[in-house]
């Protein structure tokens, strides 16, 4: 299936759910794709129907040790990245972060290539300026349990502009950070906020919300996010990042939680538990810049993007008794 044409492309975390979609959106541009994932996170299943393409090779590797691939671009997406996953083992997220980036840095730098680093919203911690620019530093708690993540991503920034300083133009880095991406391929347990309204509420459970509900959260749909990180990947080396990708668009959880019960005609209460420890109060990207350098934004809204991710879950639910028992885990 597809004739290659076109460029020999790593994708770190490649098996995951928005490697999986950047692999085959790569796929039918007619690349070369290398997936290389330690399946933690990732899934075999996410990547199955791509094994027919002629140029897709899976890499089972961990990136917090160094590889070696002879490549034309990396995306380096690597990591746990919902808090249910990566504070499980948060020694093992940091080094993720860290060592991880510091394999794709000296492999880029190596080869002379771009490389790609999919930072995420969690650098501005608990934000106090609202929408949350690009310029604005953050306010983060570095040894709170979400640390592991916020700051090993945080650090990740650091070492791309650092290399890419003393790299004198030899490496090409581009920086994404990623706000709440939603989608098919989710994982089913992975206790974010979209994933566990619906299959609750798909399975007539209560719906849990943490704090009162009024926190708010912008949720980008998957294609969208992908079709930015590609737009940024093709920009002119002096365009760096970091910049935000995500929906600008702002919901409360609340309102959120009352909508997938609506779409999912279920008759699940919503529930009330204690807010965990330095969840944001408000997560909401400005994308001035996404849409100046890229020609960006999203395009799906958030009633569609449901529709598509309630079906998907409602699949894996009533298809595979794996899944369902995953929720457990």
């Amino acid at each position: 299936m597809q004739a290659v044409s076109g460029k020999k492309i790593a994708v770190t975390g490649g098996a995951g759910f928005l490697g999986s979609h950047l692999c085959e959106m790569l796929l039918a541009q007619g690349n070369e794709v290398i997936c290389v994932d330690n399946f933690y996170t990732g899934t075999k299943q996410n990547i199955a129907h791509l094994l027919d393409y002629t140029g897709f090779e899976v890499v089972r590797h961990d990136v917090i040790n160094p590889y070696n691939l002879e490549v034309d671009e990396l995306y380096n997406l690597a990591c746990a990245a919902s808090p249910n996953h990566y504070q499980r083992y948060p020694v093992q997220t940091t080094r993720t972060c860290v060592q991880g980036a510091i394999n794709a840095l000296d492999l880029g730098q190596r080869l002379g290539i771009k490389v790609f680093q999919a930072s995420t919203s969690e650098v501005y911690g608990n934000p106090n300026i609202h929408p949350q620019p690009e310029e604005y530093v953050g306010s983060v708690n570095p040894i709170g349990p979400r640390a592991c993540y916020d700051e090993g991503k945080r650090c990740a920034e650091t070492l791309f502009f650092d290399y890419w300083r003393e790299s004198r133009g030899r490496l090409s880095i581009k920086v994404a950070r990623i706000f709440n991406t939603y989608g098919p391929r989710m994982p089913i347990n992975d206790g974010r906020a979209v994933s566990n309204f619906i299959v609750q509420a798909l399975q007539g459970h209560d719906i849990t919300i943490y704090g009162d509900g009024s926190q708010t959260r912008s949720f980008c749909f998957y294609t969208d996010t992908v079709q930015a990180f590609l737009r940024l990947m093709n920009t002119p080396a002096e365009i760096t990042g970091p910049i935000n990708i995500g929906n600008p668009v702002e919901i409360t959880l609340l309102e959120l939680a009352d909508r997938i019960v609506a779409l999912t005609g279920s008759a699940s209460k919503i529930v009330h538990m204690p807010l965990p420890t330095d969840d944001p109060v408000k997560r909401k990207p400005d994308i001035s810049k996404a849409r100046a350098l890229l020609n960006w934004e999203p395009v799906v809204g958030l009633e569609e993007g449901l529709k598509a991710t309630v079906a998907h879950f409602d699949n894996m639910l009533s298809t595979d008794s794996v899944f369902a028992r995953q929720i457990a885990t």
